[in-house]
C-alpha cells in the first residue's frame, strides 16, 4: 500500500481559537506522534515552497516557537472562521506527512487530519491506538477515523465515517454489538469512566485496503453498526 494514512478527528471546539492554543493542542498529540514514527518529529509549518516552509520550526522543547506564533498570527489575521494551521514534517516521498488543523467556532465542526505515508506511520496498532486516545483527550471529539487513504471508496456507506483501521466513537459498546472487531478498546474519561470506544477492525498487521480481508472485516462492522443505529452520519456530528 503507498497511499497514506488518513488520522481525521472532528470536534465542536469549546474555547478560543488563537493561535497559540490551536498549536498547544497540536502540541499535545507530539509525543504520541513519535511514539508511532520517528520520522513523525520535526514539525515545520507549510509555506509555497520547501525553503520558506523549513524556515519555522513549528515545536521546541519548551511548546510552540515564537517564531511559528508570529507567523501564524500575522497570516490569520484575517481569519475568524475557519482558521487553518497547517504543517509538515519536512520530508519527501514514502516518508511525508502533514497535519492540518482546521478550527471553526461552535457550533461548527472543527477537524484535524494527519496524513502519513506507510513509511512514516506506525505498522503497530496499540501504537495508533495510543494517539487515539490522546485526541480524544485534548478535543473529546464526535469520531476519530484511522484508514488508508484509498478505502474511503470500499467503505460501504459514502455518508457516514468508515471504519478502516480504527474507529473511535463516544459509545459504550460490547463485544456482542460488534462481533467483528478484533478488539474493542473502552476510552476513560478523567472521572475514569467510560465515555467511549475505538473499535479495530485488525490486530495483526497495519490496515490496507489492498487487502481484501480487511476491507471484508471493516465493511462488515460498518454494516452492524448501522444496523443498530450506532454509526452516525457525517451532517449529524
Amino acid at each position: 500500500m503507498k497511499r497514506p494514512y488518513e488520522f481525521t478527528a472532528i470536534f465542536r471546539h469549546a474555547g478560543a481559537l488563537d493561535v497559540k492554543t490551536m498549536l498547544g493542542e497540536l502540541q499535545g498529540l507530539v509525543p504520541e506522534l513519535l511514539a508511532c514514527s520517528p520520522i513523525l518529529n520535526g514539525w515545520f509549518l507549510k509555506g509555497n515552497k520547501k525553503a520558506e516552509a523549513l524556515l519555522y520550526e513549528v515545536f521546541d522543547q519548551d511548546g510552540p516557537t515564537t517564531a511559528a506564533i508570529a507567523a501564524l498570527t500575522e497570516s490569520l489575521k484575517h481569519d475568524v472562521d475557519p482558521r487553518i494551521v497547517s504543517m509538515w514534517n519536512g520530508r519527501d516521498g514514502s516518508e511525508g506527512a502533514s497535519v492540518q488543523y482546521v478550527g471553526r467556532l461552535m457550533p461548527e465542526t472543527s477537524m484535524m487530519v494527519l496524513r502519513a505515508k506507510p513509511g512514516a506511520f506506525a505498522k503497530d496498532w496499540q501504537l495508533v491506538k495510543e494517539l487515539v486516545l490522546k485526541s480524544v483527550a485534548v478535543w473529546r471529539p464526535t469520531v476519530v477515523t484511522v484508514e488508508s487513504a484509498g478505502y474511503f471508496d470500499k467503505k460501504v456507506f459514502k455518508d457516514r465515517p468508515g471504519i478502516g483501521w480504527m474507529l473511535y466513537l463516544p459509545r459504550v459498546l460490547n463485544v456482542q454489538q460488534v462481533p467483528e472487531a478484533r478488539a474493542l478498546v473502552p476510552v476513560l474519561g478523567a472521572d475514569n469512566q467510560q465515555i467511549g470506544t475505538i473499535i479495530v477492525s485488525v490486530i495483526d498487521a497495519p490496515f490496507s485496503e489492498e487487502n481484501l480481508e480487511h476491507v471484508k472485516i471493516a465493511n462488515a462492522i460498518e454494516i452492524r453498526l448501522v444496523d443498530q443505529d450506532l454509526l452516525p452520519r457525517y451532517e449529524d456530528l
